[in-house]
């Protein structure tokens, strides 16, 4: 949205008629997330703002965390550096939070609000209205929290008072806030990767550049170490996997220490790859032959359709839109958590990757556009 500001200066002939030269100033979007580390969701609004138009100014707004800790945590902010505000919010609820981001909203002046989960839904929702923001968008990414009696009452009051646009990232989602908060009906936007960044590379090199052995069969996971990510069934499935078979983790959690120790107790440690927090995302997903996501609740994930992008097949639990976003000529969907049977698809999934890399990434390319989801997020922005 562009607002005009007259500026005096004298015209180019000093004329005593010349008019006031307008200068259209664009008003900037602000995301609102819970804290800024790596992860699907804010990864999505990372996307979001590099997708967005030159003319368009984006903040993200943090209401987790210190500025410093943040970037040094995840390098790929710094290029956004200058528009990034971090709230510090303690634990529990704050209204110094609230009347903090509110001014910040004042001193923005937004033409859109988009919040992702429930914090953000609510302090963002509540600032927003106090701020006269003319738009208030907010998308679920997931709604097994709504179990929760508490969380699904907070969540529909905010949804009732705020009134924002509801959107779900994927018709899974959507289904499941309809099920469970009644009458509000969300638009659906999924969930979109840069394909041209996530594309096919040489497997060697990517393995050389992360330190993974070369000699094997490789299996990734990227995730949170955290116990809704299932890393615990993926070790067992491991374990019931040929020796040549090696597993490499990217991403940090309170439980590594406990897989860590997990790996030792199932003798498997020689075979396992903690990476820790990995940058160069697509030459992790170059390197492997097939990968991975156990997890018990997800949403839309980001990272399935990125290692699909770059050819690799999928093996991914029964949960969010697993159906939708899995390739269902090369991948396989695990529609029990047992370790065995988990172990009979990978090594399903080991025998063909290879002779499927072209029809996976095709499916993703058609599937899971970044540019789309941009654009339709635009479109919001602007009502």
């Amino acid at each position: 949205m562009l607002s005009s500001t007259p500026s005096h200066k004298p015209h180019p002939r000093g004329s005593a008629s010349a008019q006031p030269v307008v200068q259209s100033v664009v008003q900037p979007v602000v995301q609102i997330v819970q804290h800024l580390q790596p992860g699907g969701l804010e990864t999505m609004v990372l996307n979001l703002t590099q997708a967005s138009p030159a003319e368009q100014p984006v903040h993200i707004i943090s209401l987790e965390g210190r500025k410093g800790d943040v970037l040094r945590a995840w390098p790929a902010l710094y290029p956004f550096a200058g528009n990034i505000h971090c709230l510090e919010k303690p634990a529990g609820w704050s209204l110094a939070t609230l009347w903090r981001l509110t001014r910040l909203l004042r001193q923005l002046k937004p033409v859109a609000v988009h919040t992702h989960h429930l914090g953000p839904m609510l302090y963002g929702g509540l600032a927003s209205r106090l701020a006269r923001v003319p738009t208030l968008i907010h998308t679920e990414h997931d709604a097994w929290y709504l179990d929760d009696p508490h969380q699904r009452t907070l969540a529909l009051w905010g949804l009732r008072a705020f009134k924002p646009i509801l959107v779900a990232d994927a018709t899974p989602v959507a289904n499941q806030l309809l099920a469970k908060l009644g009458q509000l009906s969300p638009t659906v936007i999924p969930n979109g990767i840069d394909e041209r960044r996530f594309a096919p590379g040489a497997a060697a090199l990517a393995r050389q550049e992360m330190g993974l052995p070369l000699g094997v069969k490789l299996i990734g996971c990227a995730a949170r170490l955290e116990s809704v990510k299932g890393h615990t069934l993926l070790l067992e499935a491991i374990r019931a996997l040929p020796e040549e078979v090696h597993l490499a983790l990217a991403g940090v959690g309170s439980l590594q220490n406990a897989l860590q120790q997990q790996c030792q107790q199932l003798g498997i440690t020689h075979r396992v790859h903690f990476l820790g927090l990995v940058e160069n995302m697509p030459r992790f997903y170059q390197g492997l032959d097939l990968f991975c996501l156990p997890s018990l609740a997800e949403g839309m994930p980001l990272c399935v359709m990125e290692a699909q992008a770059c050819g690799v097949p999928v093996v991914m639990s029964d949960v969010g839109a697993a159906r939708e976003i899995v390739c269902q000529a090369s991948g396989h969907i695990l529609s029990e958590r047992d370790p065995d049977r988990l172990a009979q698809l990978l090594a399903q999934g080991l025998l063909q990757c290879h002779s499927l890399r072209a029809v996976t990434r095709e499916f993703v390319c058609q599937q899971s556009s970044l540019s789309r989801m941009a654009q339709a997020y635009q479109q919001l922005y602007s009502r």
